[in-house]
């Protein structure tokens, strides 16, 4: 019996260099997404940049060579991400607008993915100063997000969060305490949302502060302050390295408001995890 002829047996390559035949699509060769956010989170429980860096933009380098634009999306965003966390605005909103596009040729505007990528180019604007351009794109998040019955309430409750600041952050009080208790109730619903539910009363004290001052506020400020001191000492919630990172970003709003023995003991346990982590 003779052996079946193939398309490839008789196409001609797309170039002398190429395996590819005309007319046939390259096999997509995809990155492994789980395990590169694991190793990441890995890098960033160390607080090793340079190696969290490396690590995303080698596997940036494969998700491109394989044609794997999803495994590209997936990075594009985690290096927005990272690159808001060490300031390099031009590469994190570089990365921000690539991941947008990807979802535009992807197909994928509506979809959880599209929320998720839409929140971090949201933050990476807001982090560097650009709030407009920020909450346009929080309000194309919150748009797909509350569109999708199964969208996980970690997901609304960081929208809802960050989208207050960029409100707050413009004299839009009203609108940024509604979407604040937004998020409180969101990451109720969440294990270990205790530390996302802290975040958001130190964000709000804040607030109090730039709307009423020190002095009228004061009496709000520390009813908040005390509420996030105790869901960071909430029994059972597991020290790892995103409970360093939240005692780490905590520790200055505490310290700010004379807080003083709070910060010292977020700022000793956020190191003894750091090193811990490091020595393995």
């Amino acid at each position: 019996m003779a052996e079946e002829l193939r398309k490839e047996d008789y196409a001609e390559p797309r170039c002398l260099l190429c395996e590819t035949p005309y007319g046939m699509e390259p096999e997509i060769k995809s990155v492994p997404q789980k395990r590169i956010v694991e190793k990441m989170n890995e890098y960033m429980s160390r607080r090793d940049y340079a190696g969290a860096e490396r690590h995303l933009l080698y596997w940036l380098e494969e998700a491109r060579l394989g044609g794997d634009r999803r495994g590209e999306l997936m990075i594009r965003n985690e290096l927005t991400g990272h690159y808001r966390k060490t300031g390099d605005r031009e590469k994190s909103l570089f990365n921000a607008g690539q991941a947008i596009s990807l979802l535009k040729a992807l197909g994928m505007e509506d979809t959880i993915s599209a929320g998720t990528s839409y929140v971090n180019a949201a933050t990476a604007h807001q982090a560097f100063g650009e709030t407009e351009a920020a909450i346009a794109l929080f309000e194309e998040a919150r748009r797909v997000y509350e569109s999708i019955s199964g969208t996980a309430p970690e997901l609304l409750g960081g929208l809802y969060n960050n989208m207050a600041l960029a409100e707050a952050s413009l004299g839009r009080f009203r609108e940024a305490e509604t979407l604040w208790n937004k998020a409180v109730d969101m990451m109720g619903r969440v294990e270990n949302g205790v530390l996302e539910q802290a975040i958001t009363f130190l964000n709000m004290a804040n607030a109090v502060e730039d709307e009423l001052g020190l002095a009228d506020g004061e009496a709000r400020i520390f009813a908040l302050l005390d509420r996030a001191e105790e869901l960071l000492a909430t029994p059972g919630i597991p020290h790892d390295g995103y409970y360093a990172f939240v005692c780490e970003k905590c520790a200055p709003t505490f310290s700010y408001y004379g807080y003083f023995l709070t910060a010292q003991s977020l700022e000793r346990q956020a190191e003894e995890i750091y090193k811990e982590n490091s020595s393995h």
